[in-house]
């Protein structure tokens, strides 16, 4: 929002997870990243934040005290302050930040400006739902939890920064709703369709595997029942590969649409520390489709 004749627009935004590890400092790292990387989606700056979490009487202040010193290290990291909050006693661990940021009146970047003919960039692999899932039923390697982890606690700051200098017009982070959910609600608010080259999705490794195993959280599963009506194709695509862009995700990547000039460049410059990748193009297609191949 912008009062008349201001110099910046406010970034408002709130988001609450239970733990997806099982390292309580872990933890508040991940729902820190996950809260911030909204502002990030928006193309915003995030500058205060207010805390919020819920903890049972069994787990004991220890484990209280790690998870808030977690969100506060990636608050830090993030240049954001972390200036109040609100604890009580919970049935479920829960936790994340209110976080308020600052954008550029006209450089906000919204659902509404995708363009056809533009390119589709990923930031970070996806997975972490059905890899959280196979940690709760002790189902999974120390070393796939280790990756997904390392992966979770990293800021989207760096992609924001470099999506500014690469002329992303449209952009949202990839969480709840899966990598479909939200590319549907881009392309719907844009007018325009999109083509997803399904086997150019990075993946966290141990994904596919957890998905064959039948780890798969609630909210994947409606997801793919949310987006199914709107694709093309997805009865070519293996139903693993399928299930996985659904997923539900938590601290996701960005999805950043720019001129097909500027995603090599872009690429080039993120690097491959985690995972990012071209995954498709914008089309002139009825809004909201997406085309799998």
């Amino acid at each position: 929002m912008r009062p008349e004749g201001a110099a910046r627009s406010l970034v408002l935004t709130l988001d609450i997870i239970t733990p997806v590890v099982d390292d309580p400092r872990a933890f508040g790292r991940i729902a820190a990243c996950n809260s911030i990387s909204d502002v990030y989606a928006m193309g915003g700056e995030p500058e205060v934040a207010l805390s919020f979490a819920g903890i049972p009487d069994s787990l004991g202040l220890e484990v209280l005290e790690a998870v808030l010193a977690g969100m506060a290290e990636k608050a830090l990291e993030a240049g954001c302050a972390i200036v109040g909050g609100h604890t009580i006693k919970d049935s479920e661990p829960k936790c994340g930040l209110v976080v308020v940021g600052s954008v550029e009146p006209g450089r906000a970047w919204t659902h509404r400006g995708g363009r056809i003919g533009q390119h589709l960039v990923l930031t970070k692999p996806i997975g972490t739902g059905v890899i959280a899932q196979a940690l709760r039923a002790r189902r999974v390697e120390a070393e796939v939890v280790e990756a997904a982890t390392s992966v979770m606690q990293a800021l989207n700051r760096r992609a924001r920064d470099l999506g500014r200098n690469h002329g992303v017009t449209a952009a949202t982070d990839v969480t709840g709703f899966g990598l479909l959910g939200h590319l549907f609600h881009l392309v719907s608010a844009s007018g325009v369709g999109a083509r997803i080259r399904v086997r150019d999705v990075p993946l966290l490794s141990g994904a596919l595997e957890a998905a064959a195993q039948g780890h798969i959280p609630g909210g994947s599963v409606r997801n793919s029942a949310y987006v199914r009506s709107h694709l093309r194709g997805a009865d070519s695509v293996d139903p693993l590969l399928l299930t996985l862009l659904s997923d539900a995700q938590t601290s996701g990547g960005l999805l950043l649409t720019l001129d097909a000039a500027q995603s090599a460049p872009l690429l080039q410059a993120l690097g491959n520390d985690p995972p990012c990748a071209l995954i498709g193009e914008l089309i002139d297609a009825p809004p909201g489709t997406i085309e799998l191949v």
